[in-house]
């Protein structure tokens, strides 16, 4: 094997903090907690991942990908092997220091911020206290977890403090179809409920039907009924994209428990890790009437005034 460096080599030197039945947790050297983010795709210019791997295990993850840095390259390692960033709150204060005021700010964007291993490591907990502290960032949470309301009281006060919005993943409505895309999630209820209390603690709050993957869960209208009835400020969705190593697990998947549609992906994703043509601006309108059907459209709060410009990033 070559000489493994940087993120490969620390990952290889992390000690091994817990094993369970199916899962090893290591404990991983962070150098710094901001990623920055250039996509043109994506709405936000920073990101942070308390984790690398995520349990969850969902057959279409994107996000596999990110354990091949790491020299870690079948892709079912990434929900086997758990990384749990060591964090620092005096080094995180000053990486968020070199910011400035009304930067965006994406926590989730590659695992689950509130998989499993946040209840033992409760590493997105520590990082929400210091936005607790700070002042005047655009902070966007991305979660399929109902553990995310054990935070409401840091969640009200970075509210208060900066721009914030919850986004939860639920995909399907169907229990047994949830257990099979997403194994280790929580069920969709769950979800759901966890959306009611967020909203009901005034944390503005939006359900995504993300990803719609065609003739499996592409029913979007019973989720948007069922987030404006849990209280959501907004509904969206967006088409399944396969990148190879997400590839490699969903085609499987596919051949077992859906044979009839394995010819219609291979023909739509073999060559492609995005579908072409009609479809995805099919499911956009679709969207976009579901939207205004159940009221979301326009729903979304004004986004409020800038900060009062005596506050200082850290007050």
């Amino acid at each position: 094997m070559p000489e493994l460096i940087g993120i490969a080599r620390l990952a290889a030197q992390s000690p091994r903090i817990e094993a369970k039945k199916r899962v090893e947790y290591f404990d991983l050297e962070a150098r710094s907690f901001l990623t920055r983010c250039d996509s043109a795709r994506v709405p936000f210019r920073w990101t942070i991942n308390p984790y690398r791997g995520c349990e969850f295990g969902c057959k279409y993850c994107y996000a596999r990908y990110a354990h091949e840095f790491m020299e870690l390259r079948d892709p079912l390692q990434f929900e086997r092997k758990i990384f749990s960033k060591r964090f620092d709150p005096v080094s995180f204060r000053h990486e968020l220091s070199r910011l400035e005021i009304g930067e965006t700010i994406a926590l989730g964007t590659a695992t689950d911020p509130y998989q499993p291993a946040e209840r033992r490591f409760r590493i997105t907990r520590s990082i929400l206290e210091v936005f607790a502290s700070t002042i005047g960032f655009r902070l966007g949470i991305t979660t399929k977890s109902d553990l995310i309301p054990r935070d409401i009281d840091l969640l009200r006060e970075i509210s208060r403090r900066h721009y914030l919005s919850v986004h939860m993943t639920v995909t399907t409505l169907d229990k047994d179809l949830a257990r099979l895309i997403e194994p280790l999630a929580p069920r969709p209820d769950l979800r759901l409920k966890a959306v009611r209390k967020l909203t009901a603690a005034g944390i503005r709050t939006s359900v995504f039907c993300s990803p719609i993957m065609p003739l499996i869960n592409d029913d979007m209208d019973g989720i948007a009924k069922a987030a404006r009835a849990a209280g959501a400020n907004n509904f969206g969705g967006n088409v399944l994209f396969l990148k190879p190593c997400s590839y490699a697990v969903f085609l499987p998947f596919l051949e077992e428990n859906f044979p009839l549609l394995v010819r219609r992906y291979r023909e739509r994703y073999e060559k492609s890790a995005y579908v072409r043509g009609e479809y995805p601006k099919m499911i956009e309108a679709r969207v976009e009437a579901i939207r205004k059907r159940y009221g979301f459209a326009g729903s979304e709060p004004n986004e409020p005034e800038l900060w009062p410009k005596q506050f200082t990033l850290f007050d």
